[in-house]
């Protein structure tokens, strides 16, 4: 019964292990979103603004304090006064010296204090809970980069292995084309010339089929490093190009979704605070006091003695401050706090305007390779034809080894550029959705 148990568990435990390593796109993301290093940085940021408000809000709430203080008098202070204070009889001039003190003195303080009024408490208190929504914003920024990374490096992934298998195949073919051709020399009815050429389009499509393989693993490894995967894990992807390249429609939207704009809107916001507090510093402010205190007077160390008195002293009260004048400081800060509201407004219609302008060109890089792409699948198709029928030709001796190569290179030219075309593709819709503000939603 435990061996069984033991088994369950082993088989259960490896299951899991091989579906981590199968992606599809949407799984790749959501796994990078949970233990991608920035995304975890960026969640710490908007606690971190989180915790910002709670301290700000508590400059508002009552301060209080807690103080003692114990004194041991080695030498106590010596007094003066004139003698004739407590003799009428002294002459003029005449000093009298006594001690006026204990030994020993201590003391316990309560103290709180209250802002009644404060024109840039009110104004910093504003700008902490909206600092956590401008960091909120900052962290959205964060996860649409590492999604667009794992994005990108997903697809190329899947078009480099689209590549692989296609060159692999190649590889196959010619290799048993050169099988078939090698009886054929053996019996004098094929000259060495050309069975040489077909020996180096072997290779070439081995050299080929190699540089793909490369390109596919460097891919995975971005992919990996892109979703915050182990590099030493292996990794299979689920989505090919065909299912990538139809699972969204072109995005629509409109640039003021765009993340970097909300952004740039909301440090316009900030900046509009910053003059609100300049302002708000020529504002009188308004504190409330209370403080209770209890002062003992020993000539002997008996502070905790029952009997022995404590001299209570309370109070409370108001202090205003009024500013005047500061020598045009005030005035200057408030100036160059506007001065740096009119430049982000301006940076936020600069911005507008720019990515207006990469709305244009993105549509049309978008319709350029759409239509590229169905055209370079075109030329793939008719270069297969091609090649398979040269082979053919070759088999039954009516075509020689340089033109079946001719077609060969031909065919991989298209390839290439079928190759080319989604990658253009891809990133026409990616930009566009980044740009619409589609990524995160998607």
């Amino acid at each position: 019964m435990i061996k069984q148990l033991n088994l369950m568990l082993f088989l259960l435990i490896t299951g899991i292990g091989f579906s981590q390593q199968s992606f599809t796109l949407e799984d790749a993301k959501a796994y990078a979103l949970e233990n991608n290093l920035k995304v975890k940085n960026g969640e710490l940021n908007i606690e971190n603004a989180r915790q910002k408000m709670i301290e700000t809000r508590g400059i508002g709430l009552p301060q209080i304090d807690l103080s003692g203080q114990f004194n041991n008098f080695i030498n106590i202070p010596v007094q003066v006064a004139d003698a004739s204070a407590f003799n009428p009889q002294a002459q003029p001039g005449d000093l009298v010296e006594f001690k006026m003190g204990t030994d020993y003195t201590s003391n316990g303080t309560l103290k709180a204090t209250q802002i009644l009024f404060n024109g840039s408490y009110i104004v910093g208190l504003q700008v902490a809970r909206f600092y956590q929504k401008f960091e909120a914003t900052n962290t959205m920024v964060t996860q649409e980069e590492i999604i667009f990374n794992v994005i990108q490096a997903y697809e190329l992934s899947s078009v480099a292995k689209e590549n692989k298998v296609f060159l692999d195949s190649l590889v196959t073919v010619t290799e048993e084309l050169v099988e078939k051709q090698k009886a054929y020399l053996e019996l004098d009815m094929m000259l060495q010339e050309d069975f040489d050429q077909l020996q180096y389009s072997l290779s070439v499509a081995k050299n080929a089929a190699l540089s793909a393989d490369i390109q596919y693993n460097n891919s995975l490894a971005l992919l990996k490093f892109s979703m915050g995967y182990p590099s030493d894990q292996p990794i299979e992807l689920v989505d090919d190009t065909e299912s990538l390249l139809n699972k969204h429609a072109v995005a629509n939207g409109s640039v003021t979704n765009n993340l970097n704009y909300s952004l740039l809107t909301e440090k316009v916001q900030l900046s509009a605070y910053n003059v609100k507090n300049n302002k708000a510093a020529n504002l009188p402010t308004l504190t409330g006091f209370f403080q209770h205190t209890y002062n003992a007077y020993r000539n002997e160390f008996n502070f905790f003695t029952s009997g022995q008195k404590w001299y209570p002293q309370t109070l409370w009260g108001l202090q205003l401050n009024i500013p005047v004048f500061s020598g045009l400081q005030r005035s200057a800060r408030i100036k160059q706090a506007e001065i740096q509201l009119m430049k982000d407004q301006y940076d936020l219609t600069y911005l507008e305007n720019s990515l207006q302008f990469q709305e244009v060109q993105l549509k049309n890089n978008y319709r350029s390779a759409e239509s590229r792409l169905d055209l370079e699948k075109q030329n793939l198709q008719l270069a297969r034809s091609i090649y398979e029928k040269s082979l053919i030709r070759e088999e039954i001796g009516k075509s020689n080894s340089i033109v079946v190569t001719q077609k060969y290179n031909q065919l991989i030219q298209a390839q290439a550029q079928v190759i080319g075309a989604k990658v253009d593709l891809f990133n026409a819709k990616l930009q566009l959705d980044k740009l619409y503000n589609n990524i995160l939603s998607k």
